[in-house]
């Protein structure tokens, strides 16, 4: 009996690996095609340089490739999430926003856009929630950066900076919330055919103030959680985008 539970421990776990492995090559394989792409398109911009429009669009495409593959990285990638325990087990950091923040400073709103959009595209196939989850991120995501990218476009100061990243903070609050509260929670317990009972029982091990899977689940479970994230990935684009802004917007 002994040696059966160990032989399943272990399939078990080569299962896992093998699942892992998978998701990894599909990744790398992605993000080799990218780079393939903007190696074509560099050699490419040799030959376009007297057309001013068709220079901006393969720059456009080469920076859409260099950045959405980091993105996509710190999207999919178990390895680089992690989970807070103050806060429900089912919400997981991860700071794929961060290389879309840059980019967005650096290129502008549009850019940021196509970005997320080839993130969101990559991850699909691999998505647990069809499609739905990846939607909303999509939507969270562009609440959150693309009104910050937008004001800083308009003014590029440190002011302009901090008001762009307060304003896009709120906004991806909003989103999120609302988000949460009217559709996805209900998504998920009907998707996933789980007991309301359960998923409140989950969130109050981490918080007992959460009384039910709307309210107060957004207002002491998901609310803070992402302003905390938020904060997060403020904090780091801030410090890497000042120490690298002339080299991004000079080099790609």
């Amino acid at each position: 009996m002994l040696d059966v539970q160990i032989i399943r421990t272990m399939a078990d776990s080569f299962a896992s690996i093998y699942g892992d492995l998978r998701m990894l090559i599909a990744i790398v394989a992605d993000i080799l095609g990218f780079f393939w792409i903007w190696q074509i398109i560099a050699k490419t911009r040799q030959k376009v340089k007297t057309n001013e429009t068709a220079r901006k669009a393969t720059q456009t495409i080469a920076r859409v490739a260099i950045f959405g593959g980091i993105a996509t990285i710190l999207y999919t990638m178990p390895m680089l999430q992690f989970k807070i325990a103050i806060f429900p087990s089912f919400l997981e950091f991860h700071f794929d926003e961060i290389p879309v923040f840059i980019a967005g400073f650096a290129y502008g709103p549009m850019t940021s856009f196509l970005i997320l959009l080839v993130k969101t595209i990559i991850k699909l196939p691999m998505t647990s929630t069809a499609g739905v989850g990846e939607l909303a991120d999509l939507l969270y995501s562009s609440a959150f950066i693309l009104p910050a990218a937008l004001i800083y476009k308009k003014s590029r100061t440190m002011k302009g900076a901090w008001i762009g990243f307060s304003v896009g903070t709120i906004c991806q609050l909003i989103a999120s919330s609302l988000g949460n509260m009217f559709f996805m929670i209900d998504f998920y317990v009907f998707f996933f055919n789980l007991p309301e009972a359960v998923l409140l029982s989950i969130a109050q091990v981490a918080n007992p103030k959460i009384t039910d899977i709307h309210y107060t689940m957004v207002l002491y479970g998901i609310l803070p959680f992402n302003l905390l994230k938020d904060a997060a990935v403020v904090l780091v684009t801030f410090l890497i985008y000042k120490r690298t802004e002339v080299v991004i917007c000079k080099k790609i």
